[in-house]
């Protein structure tokens, strides 16, 4: 399972008491919010892309959303998401536990400036019930990040 892979990145870095399990689903910005007892836009959601044939995850804030032309002005083409049957193989996580931490070596991970609003925030943990709580500053320091990005826009009420 992914989450035991996170949980065992953690645990090398003394850090896997930090990780939040919940007894109800947090796959959903609102659940985990909800669960978590959060603003949604604390939400560190990861979404995984095909860019030129390799994997990518964009992790941005809960409140925002893919703005395609600013996606393709970054990475050159149009957003394409990897299809659910292909997220395991590709990425490392299923749907609903997609994160920045313990993904296949050639998935590159993105942070966008959206995330940068907040003291901290809460990316899953490798399962559609778990969390991290996570300051900024961790979160580039554990996710591997390649760099920042301006690739989201709010989204709309």
């Amino acid at each position: 399972m992914a989450i035991e892979k996170v949980k065992n990145y953690f645990k090398s870095l003394k850090l896997e008491d930090r990780i939040l399990e919940f007894s109800q689903t947090c796959a959903t910005v609102r659940d985990a919010a909800v669960a978590i007892n959060c603003l949604e836009s604390e939400i560190a959601k990861s979404l995984s892309f095909l860019v030129n044939g390799k994997p990518i995850i964009i992790v941005m804030a809960g409140d925002v959303k893919i703005d395609n032309s600013k996606f393709k002005s970054v990475f050159g083409v149009k957003p394409s998401l990897i299809p659910i049957q292909l997220l395991n193989e590709l990425i490392g996580h299923d749907v609903g536990g997609i994160c920045p931490f313990a993904v296949n070596e050639n998935v590159q991970i993105y942070l966008d400036n959206s995330l940068k609003e907040h003291v901290y925030l809460y990316p899953a943990a490798g399962s559609s019930n778990s969390a991290i709580k996570l300051s900024l500053n961790e979160l580039e320091k554990y996710s591997n990040y390649t760099s920042w990005v301006e690739v989201s826009k709010k989204i709309s009420s």
